[in-house]
């Protein structure tokens, strides 16, 4: 059995947490948000940007 991922655009997280693109580079590019550069665009695992807004709400 397989299990299938669900990756986000870094434009649909932007639009998702209203903020900019740029914001959601910065974060990777801070290794705040892990991803994965597929040709030019990058890709955020679900999961992974679960873990990050677990980490941010709890500060």
């Amino acid at each position: 059995m397989t299990q299938e991922k669900e990756f986000y655009l870094v434009e649909e997280l932007a639009e998702k947490l209203r903020i900019s693109n740029m914001t959601i580079y910065r974060y990777i590019k801070a290794k705040k948000v892990k991803a994965y550069k597929i040709g030019k665009a990058f890709r955020i695992d679900q999961k992974e940007f679960n873990n990050f807004l677990n980490k941010v709400k709890n500060k």
